[in-house]
């Protein structure tokens, strides 16, 4: 059942999301539903959707089907690690997770539910990836879910160039990247431009507005990718996009159409 579809103004809506207000925050439950149904997860980190197994339920959908095959997952911008368990779960023990996450808070609760769970195959980069590497300011939310990159920001962290990483052989070449950064879309892509161009992996991503939106498409366009959007909306006017390589199969993107 997707819970997290019930609209939260509505009597439903807000009677069910009522007793999840008062679960203590470090509570640990397996999760309800979904690719890690019964994966430990701490309650207060994050959206309740994760552990009730509803949260982003066409991406995760659509996601999981895309690493059939598959061996290396980016998950850049990974918060406390929601993706980055579905793709562990998924990929097998001769799968690999680079997860990419700069906010120390969400780090915290990151290696935690790998450690209950037992999951040796997700490497995480503390660090914001973006177009070169060394270190930039960081705004931190209150939620946690929303930091992001910004000149405003209080936080000094370290950032990584997606291209460097690669040709200095400090992590696998990816088969799929996953990218919801709040904003950096852009400064993710310049950073990665050779390695899209030549590795031409699946991408999930998530714009964070219009304009990023046109700006991720048209730059993608130019490195031979095509799009499909996540969900019913068309791809002009969606914010959650699958870039498949033009030069993959004709099934592929299809597949996600």
């Amino acid at each position: 059942m997707n819970f997290s579809a019930i609209p939260r103004d509505r009597l439903t809506g807000k009677l069910l999301r009522l007793p999840l207000g008062l679960l203590p925050g470090d509570m640990v439950v397996p999760v309800m539903q979904g690719p890690i149904r019964g994966k430990n997860w701490i309650v207060g980190s994050g959206n309740h959707g994760c552990w009730l197994g509803s949260y982003e339920a066409d991406k995760v959908k659509a996601f999981a089907d895309a690493l059939r095959g598959k061996w290396v997952v980016y998950d850049l911008g990974a918060n406390v690690g929601y993706y980055s368990l579905i793709a562990s779960t998924l990929l097998g023990k001769m799968g690999h997770v680079i997860a990419f996450e700069p906010d120390i808070r969400n780090i915290s609760f990151f290696r935690r539910h790998l450690s209950m769970n037992g999951i040796n195959n997700v490497q995480i980069v503390d660090a914001a990836v973006s177009d070169q590497s060394g270190t930039a300011v960081f705004w931190q939310e209150a939620g946690r879910s929303m930091g992001r990159l910004s000149d405003d920001g209080g936080v000094a962290v370290r950032t990584v160039a997606l291209d460097d990483l690669i040709r200095e052989s400090r992590v696998p070449v990816p088969d799929v990247m996953k990218i919801d950064v709040e904003g950096a879309e852009m400064r993710v892509l310049r950073g990665a431009q050779r390695a899209l161009s030549e590795l031409q992996p699946l991408i999930f991503l998530a714009t964070h507005s219009a304009t990023l939106q046109q700006e991720s498409r048209v730059f993608l366009s130019s490195l031979g990718y095509t799009f499909v959007p996540i969900g019913s909306a068309s791809v002009e006017i969606n914010d959650e996009l699958i870039a498949v390589p033009r030069n993959s199969s004709a099934g592929l993107a299809h597949a996600f159409g």
